[in-house]
Parts: structure tokens; sequence; C-alpha cells
């Protein structure tokens, strides 16, 4: 009797679940062109929708034990996300609305360098959490820096040639240009300053005549 009870009660909460279920709102999907959005509103309020799903699958993709097909589909839909983001991002910037890559706020990781989930760029493929641990993505984060190879006196000394030292400078006629505009500029600079000291000089010469003058007269008259 008690389990009849059991399975009309099971029955009835499903019946009710439905229900409400059908008097609810239908969920409204998201445009999958962010060009067939035409409010910004909505533009917004699709970005801000994105994000709370990039937020939720970083969160699921730390847990190493989900499995390496299920941590490789997780880090597939991440990067889809974000660059559907920047899509959304783009859209909202064309009907009016902010420039989120530029003032979204920047999310620091332990290396110090600036996620992309928080800007959107970088076109490169990105690895999250477990997933930086599979098999062959590991590698990657763990190869050396590469050593650049220091030259020797010849490799840097074969790179040059006549350009190096000037010696074609005045093959294409700039050059000759700039110095005839330069020594036209020096010439009649220099004129202009042989003008001013033959002035001085000559009024010297003039100050030196009148003194001479000055000095015969007065000896005249005291004789």
């Amino acid at each position: 009797m008690a389990r009849n009870e059991e399975k009309a009660q099971s029955m009835l909460s499903r019946f009710l679940a439905a229900k409400n279920d059908e008097k609810k709102k239908p969920k409204e999907k998201r445009p999958f062109l962010a060009s067939e959005c035409r409010d910004l509103a909505d533009a917004d309020k699709w970005r801000n929708q994105i994000l709370r799903e990039i937020g939720r699958k970083v969160m699921d993709i730390q847990n190493p034990g989900l499995g390496e097909h299920r941590i490789r589909d997780l880090n597939d839909e991440i990067n889809k996300l974000i660059r559907e983001k920047g899509h959304w991002e783009a859209r909202i910037l064309e009907l009016g609305g902010p420039n989120y890559a530029k003032t979204a706020p920047k999310v620091v990781g332990d290396d110090g360098k600036e996620v992309d989930i928080a800007s959107g760029k970088g076109m490169g493929y990105k690895y999250f959490g477990a997933a930086k641990q599979l098999p062959g993505v590991k590698e990657l984060f763990e190869l050396p820096p590469e050593i650049k190879k220091k030259r020797n006196r010849y490799e840097m000394y074969k790179r040059i040639d006549m350009d190096y030292y000037g010696f074609r400078d005045d093959e294409d006629g700039v050059l000759e240009n700039l110095e005839r505009d330069a020594e036209k500029e020096m010439r009649a600079k220099a004129i202009e300053e042989w003008g001013r000291i033959e002035a001085v000089k000559a009024e010297a010469r003039k100050g030196v005549k009148e003194v001479r003058l000055s000095t015969i007269n007065r000896c005249v008259l005291e004789t």
C-alpha cells in the first residue's frame, strides 16, 4: 500500500513539474551570428551570457578527473566561446556600445601574464586548467627557452656593405638637394656676417679719421 502511494506521489510530482514547465516562457536562444543582433541591450546580454559560460567551463576544466576526452572537449568549447565573445564585443562597438576590448578588467594568471579570457585578444589556441597537463600539451609548456646563438665577428662584418658606410647616400639625389639648400643658407649667413664686420670696420676707420683731424686742427690752432 505504501509502495503504491509513493508511486502516485512521484507521478503527481512529475505531472506538476511538467505543468510548470509549460507555463514558463520559452528560453531565448542566442543568435548564431552576432551580426544578426540589432539591439545593443540584447548584444550586451549575450556577451554576459558567454562570460558566464566561459567562467563555468574554466572552473570545470580544473578537475583532472574528468578524463582526457572531456578535458579536450571543454578546452575546445572555451576557445570557441572566447572567439564568439570577441565577435559580440565587435558588434556591441558597431551598435554604439563600449569598447570592451579596452575597458574590460585584466585577469592575470599564475605566470603574471594577462589571461585572454578577459580581453578576448590573441589569435592562438589557448590551454586552460587540466588541459595543460594532457599528453602532447604538457611538453609544449616544458620546452626550454631557445638560446640565441651569439654571432661571431665574421658573421657581423659580412653584413656590412657600402650602404653601411653611407657611400651610396647621394645616388638618389635627395642628399644632394639637401646639401645644396644647406650650402645656400650657410653662404647667405656668411655674407651677412661679412657685411656686418665690414660695417663695423668702416665705422671704426671713420672714427679714427675724425680723431686724427681733430688732433691736427688742435695743433694748428695752438701754433
